[in-house]
């Protein structure tokens, strides 16, 4: 039985020392979770494209894609997932809202690990904060 394989990207937002995160919705694979918000590329589309995209139906907002932050690899017991951090930018005066997600906060720097993360995410919290 092969692994199911998705890429996967998500946005780091930061508004001064905060970092915008996510709650996955309960039903969701991994709900409860906190993570960096976007989702799964689509085949045939960029992963920028993809990020503006996830943003759009997660958050109700437009979003600038940056440069690749950092590209991290993690194998679940059930898939295999490659995630691609983008640092992002929201445009003026744009508020994003939790309308694919449970929640979303403004996490200080250095209180991401105080917060239950998707595994996928763990290793690489203390690099994305000092990004």
């Amino acid at each position: 039985m092969s692994l199911r394989r998705v890429r996967v990207v998500a946005a780091v937002i930061r508004r001064g020392r905060e970092l915008l995160v996510s709650r996955r919705l309960e039903g969701a694979e991994r709900g409860g979770l906190w993570e960096f918000p976007g989702g799964k590329v689509e085949p045939g589309e960029s992963e920028p494209d993809a990020l503006r995209r996830e943003i759009a139906e997660e958050l109700g907002c437009e979003l600038e894609v940056g440069e690749l932050v950092l590209r991290h690899h993690h194998r679940y017991p059930d898939l295999e997932v490659e995630l691609a951090f983008y640092a992002c930018a929201l445009p003026a005066g744009v508020e994003p809202r939790p309308l694919g997600v449970a929640a979303i906060e403004w996490a200080e720097e250095g209180t991401l690990a105080t917060r239950p993360f998707c595994e996928a995410d763990v290793p690489v919290l203390p690099l994305l904060e000092r990004a």
